[in-house]
């Protein structure tokens, strides 16, 4: 016998199973993609108004500019107010054990991974931008 079932059995008739995890339940598949679509769809709509605020303000509009800024900056204060984590990711970590970036969203890995760094340097450049502009036509 070869010790590698020998210390099956043995930890075995000590009690000493190793816990499998089980399959996610149907209920939590479900929940868990709702989670991800309401995360997805949550995401595209603030991931156009960052990238609207810079067109905004190349056409002009400097309230609509503004206000995409203000509608943004909400968002940014929830994440600092929850260490830069959306609250969606912790609800989605209760339905699943993965956590790949994308765990929770359905976005490209590398998208999910860089998410922050590429939509927060687009927002910061599109509202120094707009505020750059604005200050030109103000007169």
């Amino acid at each position: 016998m070869s010790s590698t079932s020998t210390n099956t059995s043995a930890q075995k008739s000590l009690g000493n199973t190793v816990p499998q995890p089980e399959p996610p339940s149907a209920a939590h598949t479900a929940v868990l993609t709702a989670i991800k679509v309401l995360h997805t769809i949550v995401w595209a709509l603030f991931a156009v108004c960052i990238v609207a605020i810079p067109i905004a303000s190349w056409y002009g509009a400097n309230r609509v500019a503004l206000w995409l800024a203000a509608i943004v900056s909400v968002e940014v204060a929830v994440l600092a107010l929850n260490k830069w984590r959306c609250p969606l990711t912790a609800l989605a970590a209760r339905y699943t054990a993965e956590r790949r970036a994308n765990f929770d969203i359905y976005l490209p890995e590398w998208l999910a991974r860089h998410n922050k760094v590429i939509f927060g340097t687009i927002y910061f450049v599109g509202v120094v931008t707009s505020c750059a502009r604005w200050l030109l036509t103000v007169k």
